[in-house]
């Protein structure tokens, strides 16, 4: 089969679908690769590296998805990306389907066969493909870094002769992929660590890392998939109390809770920023889909009686190399389901559950009962 790569164009993205390792992957399967040129430039991967590794490499992204039997994108299609797509052609990425149902209406319109991989069921056989995982887990990473950048005091305990300093005291909120890792990386830069999360297994994720539990965990917390489930009205009221307490005493706090489909919920009030020191910085990883702290700006800085709140875009891309590599990797593992090809067309198993979750759009319908009706 022949695999396209494009450059990724929505703003601000770095990554690319495809790295010199899954390229020669992909040939050593008999696949043909086409990957647009300077694709790979934002994830510091030349041109001539995918070249080596035996992709072709086309100026036209028109001539990509002319020729493409499967399209491996990061993000979703633009306008003028949709209007290349053709009918038959698997289109693979995180297609964001939640928050933009009329393009999901669209791609059953065109008749691609559209993959959205943020849909894969969270199980062990799956691990190997979970992009919402490897992404997550560099965004908890960067998160850190760059909270502390904006922190304009030293993070770790510092003892010198002149006295010592104390070290700074980090929260973070949602203990989930990006929350394990922001909790590690902060213990790893000295900090005092607190986490909070309302799932039954969050305590002990939490404390096996280091860091101190805060808040309560309320019964039956946990929703299938092991995301946590809204929260009742009295259980917020008393989770928004102990929050708003610890909040007072710390130095950065890191907000990472989300759920799928549905706005990020709201836990950081302006009312509680008001109660925090000047010089706090709180960060907001989950800003594009609402945002937990009131305030917070995608994209932008904001300064609220000497509180310092970010709102970064786009975390993954910000280490893009590295976020590359694994992204291409989570892709490969799942073509490996679905690059097969017969004397009818390509073969897709809707039997396979992996398969079956995240296949959006085939025979110019929607297929997938989270989108119908």
């Amino acid at each position: 089969m022949k695999i396209g790569v494009l450059k990724e164009r929505r703003e601000p993205e770095d990554r690319v679908a495809a790295s010199p390792d899954t390229v020669k992957r992909y040939r050593a399967e008999g696949h043909e690769v086409l990957v647009e040129r300077g694709a790979g430039t934002g994830s510091m991967i030349a041109d001539e590296a995918f070249e080596a590794a035996g992709a072709t490499l086309l100026e036209d992204p028109g001539a990509v998805c002319a020729a493409a039997d499967i399209l491996l994108k990061v993000q979703r299609p633009l306008e003028e990306e949709m209007a290349m797509l053709r009918r038959g052609q698997l289109l693979v990425g995180m297609l964001d389907p939640y928050m933009n149902r009329e393009q999901v209406a669209a791609y059953a319109e065109k008749g691609v066969v559209a993959f959205a991989l943020e849909l894969l069921p969270r199980t062990t056989r799956a691990q190997a493909m979970d992009v919402l995982s490897s992404q997550a887990n560099l965004a908890g990473y960067r998160a850190v870094l760059e909270a502390m950048a904006a922190y304009r005091r030293v993070v770790p305990m510092m003892m010198t002769a002149a006295g010592t300093v104390t070290p700074a005291k980090v929260f973070v909120i949602g203990a989930g992929v990006a929350g394990l890792q922001a909790i590690a990386t902060a213990r790893r830069m000295g900090a005092v660590v607190t986490a909070t999360d309302v799932r039954p297994a969050a305590r002990q994720e939490i404390e096996s890392l280091g860091a101190k539990f805060v808040g309560f965990i309320p019964e039956d917390a946990a929703t299938e998939g092991g995301y946590a489930r809204p929260l009742t009205a009295e259980e917020q009221e008393k989770q928004a109390a102990i929050v708003a307490e610890h909040l007072r005493g710390q130095d950065i706090v890191v907000t990472t809770a989300q759920i799928p489909g549905r706005p990020a919920p709201r836990i950081v009030t302006a009312a509680m920023i008001a109660g925090m020191k000047p010089g706090s910085v709180l960060l907001d990883l989950a800003v594009e889909s609402g945002g937990n702290i009131e305030g917070s700006r995608p994209g932008e800085t904001v300064e609220e009686n000497g509180v310092t709140i970010l709102g970064p875009r786009n975390m993954p891309s910000r280490v893009a190399p590295t976020a590359s590599l694994l992204y291409a990797r989570n892709l490969a593992n799942f073509l490996a389901l679905v690059a097969q090809k017969d004397a009818e067309g390509v073969t897709i198993d809707t039997e396979d559950e992996l398969i079956r979750g995240t296949l959006l759009t085939r025979d110019g319908e929607i297929v997938h009962a989270n989108f119908q009706g």
